[in-house]
């Protein structure tokens, strides 16, 4: 099977379950996933989390699509030099506010009472990932400090499944990939993979999907059931892989990626 692929896009979440960000390139550190992926989440009441101590909490802790659709109605853009958070709701400018500061996590709080109180389990807290001792730390949907890869043409083979387009948003990567066959993917469980040179992703896990992907990000609609449909056509509910960065340095959309032997 071939291996000759290229990223095609790169995106991030600064805050989770909120808009991503594409990025035409970017600087990949080892250990860590992409800068400022995941690293706010709202807590839909208390977690506990600690920021000098942080720990992995399930997602359903936060705000999330899997459960809060709603949220794929705002259109949220992200500063990273002034962690400015903005939020457009309804084609207006909602909030705007710097989330490194108290003032500006209240900002968005009080937006967030507002916007979805029948959803809240308490009160909704912006919480950072910032200060960690090991480095940022990211709200994803697994322990590990990850990059999740998805394969266009395993998108592709969805939609033919469903009869329907499907948004690669749905999914909520950070690599799309395009020139690898359906599935590809899942054959690379413990390989090497190589981006330009010399960044190097070691492949750890499939990503098992959840009813998020059922929720069209554009407009928030829950129109699709995508897990129900990779069960009954594929005999899984898998979409994409985690991998761990080896080794960092910059990758770009159109770089081609190398698979390596298993590890």
């Amino acid at each position: 099977m071939s291996d000759q692929a290229i990223i095609q896009s790169i995106y991030r979440y600064p805050v989770k379950g909120l808009s991503p960000d594409r990025l035409p390139q970017v600087r990949l550190a080892a250990g860590a996933p992409l800068p400022a992926d995941r690293l706010y989440a709202v807590e839909n009441g208390p977690t506990g989390f600690d920021p000098a101590q942080p720990a992995y909490f399930p997602k359903t802790r936060f705000l999330m699509l899997m459960r809060n659709e709603r949220l794929a109605g705002l259109k949220t853009a992200y500063d990273e030099a002034s962690h400015t958070l903005t939020v457009v709701h309804e084609g207006r400018e909602a909030v705007r506010a710097d989330l490194r500061t108290g003032e500006g996590r209240l900002m968005v709080e009080a937006f967030f009472r507002k916007f979805m109180p029948a959803e809240l389990n308490g009160p909704p807290k912006v919480l950072s990932g910032e200060g960690a001792p090991d480095g940022p730390h990211s709200f994803s949907d697994v322990a590990k400090k990850v990059v999740s890869i998805i394969n266009l043409a395993s998108v592709a083979a969805i939609e033919t499944a469903i009869g329907q387009p499907v948004d690669p948003l749905r999914f909520r990567g950070n690599l799309y990939v395009t020139g690898w066959p359906a599935w590809r993917e899942f054959d690379l469980l413990n390989h090497e993979i190589e981006v330009g040179s010399p960044v190097r992703l070691k492949v750890i896990k499939r990503i098992v999907r959840c009813a998020a992907t059922n929720v069209d990000p554009t407009t928030g609609a829950r129109d699709l059931n995508i897990p129900k449909t990779l069960m009954q056509t594929f005999n899984h509910m898998d979409c994409g892989i985690y991998a761990e960065v080896i080794e960092g340095g910059d990758i770009a959309e159109g770089d081609a990626l190398k698979v390596n032997a298993l590890l």
